[in-house]
């Protein structure tokens, strides 16, 4: 076989090899989706939308929530890393002694009047969300266990929907939680459903942020 046939035969077989390189490369770099979770007992009877996303006031009064004020953001993905601009989220918590502003809480702890506690929104045209709260509270399951400070979401993309929980870095009750404790259980991954810190500007306000995988 002559040199230019030989490179012409050579040229050939690398196209579809690398394709398949390429391939292979793109399932390995693929995003694992967020876990879907319960949700649970506290769901908001009524979610309002709340345009400047702070959950830190509450719509007609003049006070601040109590607590440590944290600014969360993220973004809302697919397994290929693309955003989905559009999405549906409801996020909703409990305040910064625990308590949920669901009338179904049982919890002894306070209610914040002036903590909003759920909202709901889309997210921007690069999927991406930002939104002012505080901190939530630990607070005791009646099985006599400890949940973990932790904020729920409900996100939905077409026909597609995910409930999920996420979980903040560094808390004393993570080890024992019982979802948490659950996702080592299924041999997934619970580092995932933890928010990583980042630093703002801002004073006296603590940043994290969490990205959402969804599998569509």
């Amino acid at each position: 076989m002559d040199i230019s046939r030989r490179t012409a035969v050579l040229g050939a077989l690398s196209v579809p090899m690398a394709a398949a390189i390429a391939e292979r490369a793109g399932a390995q770099t693929r995003l694992a989706p967020t876990g879907q979770e319960t949700l649970g007992p506290f769901y908001p009877v009524r979610a309002p939308t709340n345009h400047d996303l702070d959950l830190t006031h509450y719509p007609g009064k003049t006070g601040r929530a109590l607590g440590q004020v944290i600014e969360l953001t993220g973004r809302v993905l697919d397994t290929s890393g693309r955003p989905l601009p559009g999405s549906a989220m409801t996020i909703w918590q409990a305040n910064a002694a625990g308590r949920y502003t669901n009338p179904v809480d049982s919890n002894p702890a306070p209610l914040d009047p002036n903590f909003l506690g759920v909202v709901s929104f889309k997210v921007g045209p690069d999927g991406s969300y930002r939104l002012r709260t505080v901190k939530p509270g630990h607070y005791p399951e009646p099985s006599g266990t400890i949940r973990t400070p932790h904020i729920h979401f409900d996100v939905v993309h077409d026909d597609y929907r995910l409930v999920s929980q996420m979980y903040f870095p560094g808390e004393s009750y993570n080890e024992t939680d019982i979802l948490l404790s659950t996702l080592k259980a299924r041999r997934r991954n619970p580092d995932a459903a933890i928010c990583k810190r980042v630093e703002i500007s801002e004073p006296n306000v603590l940043g994290f942020t969490w990205d959402i995988v969804l599998l569509t």
